[in-house]
């Protein structure tokens, strides 16, 4: 009787080999099998929670006669072309396939942050089991002969080995919007969430001001007569009791005050310059609301090579689902190039 490991095989005209690579007439691997632990007599159910086997890396690792180069990662329709004999050889492949598809993931180059956002919903064991592939991937490369790269390719390696930063951040803490009419229960455009993170913010703010971290409170301010009241109601209005910032995280000597009409802290605003100064090149975005205010200042950062961190405890949107929205748009963000490389000179040039 042939075996679903036999089938596999002569499906894809490969020898099998004792470590769970398989590889054709040549010596070359052509696909690499990751299985989870099961014991005899006993089903792996589809729902169930499952891992990797602990000892994958030695698997394929040169020490177990691991050799060869993948000529195509695995994918779910392999498996899908096999036909098992049981209930347990279908569950082990559903399994199987949910591997093939995160290998699939790896070593087709996306990058990280779209992978990660991409398994945002994911379960535990999902994540767990993606660590697991790229480390064992990260040993079949590994293991293979080095090779030369090409003079362009040395000179891009060489660059941004150089452009690497070799001193530690330089951040700023931005407090945005955590004011009177938005905190106070029953105003027009009160965030609740916002008075959640009251304390943990306060905190912060007592950590940065000791380890000298400038703080710079963003704080959203109207004209009685601005048109953008029209669509948000009176709100922030200049020299109202509503517009100053919330009692607990009133600001201290040293700490500075930017105002500003719209959602970004940058736009009409004297920001930039006030980050110039202090020659910062990471913000620490704190506040609300994470949707608007949050993410529109946090764009305009990344777009003028400012690193950005959102610390998710010191940060209230209008709902849990909003934020976490909000926060992986961020997440997904990288500084622009460029402007992020013109900028580490500028601090790097201000510290000498």
């Amino acid at each position: 009787m042939t075996t679903l490991r036999e089938q596999e095989c002569e499906t894809l005209n490969v020898t099998p080999r004792a470590n769970g690579a398989s590889t054709r007439s040549d010596g070359q691997v052509t696909s690499i099998r990751l299985r989870p632990r099961v014991r005899p007599g006993r089903r792996l159910a589809r729902s169930s929670p499952w891992r990797p086997k602990t000892d994958v890396l030695a698997e394929l690792s040169e020490e177990n006669g691991f050799q060869g180069r993948i000529r195509r990662p695995p994918c779910a329709g392999d498996a899908a072309r096999l036909a098992p004999h049981s209930r347990k050889e279908a569950d082990v492949s559903a399994t199987d396939e949910t591997l093939a598809d995160l290998m699939s993931v790896v070593v087709s180059g996306r990058p990280d942050p779209l992978v990660d956002v991409g398994l945002a919903g994911a379960g535990a064991e999902i994540h767990e089991a993606m660590r697991e592939v790229r480390e064992a991937l990260a040993a079949v490369a590994l293991a293979e002969a080095p090779l030369a790269p090409t003079l362009t390719l040395r000179r891009r390696i060489l660059e941004s080995v150089v452009s690497r930063r070799r001193e530690p951040p330089r951040r700023a803490l931005l407090v945005v919007d955590m004011q009177n009419d938005h905190l106070t229960p029953g105003r027009p455009l009160e965030v609740p969430r916002a008075r959640d993170i009251v304390s943990a913010l306060a905190q912060r703010l007592d950590t940065a001001r000791r380890e000298n971290m400038p703080v710079v409170y963003v704080v959203d301010e109207h004209e009685s007569g601005d048109s953008d009241l029209d669509v948000w109601g009176a709100h922030n209005i200049k020299g109202s009791e509503g517009a100053g910032v919330w009692p607990p995280l009133a600001p201290k000597a040293g700490d500075h005050i930017v105002t500003k009409p719209t959602y970004s802290a940058f736009t009409r605003s004297s920001l930039a310059d006030v980050l110039g100064t202090l020659k910062v090149d990471t913000l620490v975005l704190t506040g609300c609301l994470t949707e608007l205010g949050l993410l529109a200042t946090a764009t305009d950062a990344l777009q003028r090579g400012f690193a950005v961190e959102v610390p998710p405890e010191t940060q209230a949107g209008a709902t849990a689902q909003s934020e976490q929205m909000a926060l992986g748009i961020v997440g997904l963000l990288a500084p622009y190039g460029p402007a992020r490389r013109d900028l580490l000179a500028a601090v790097s040039a201000a510290r000498l």
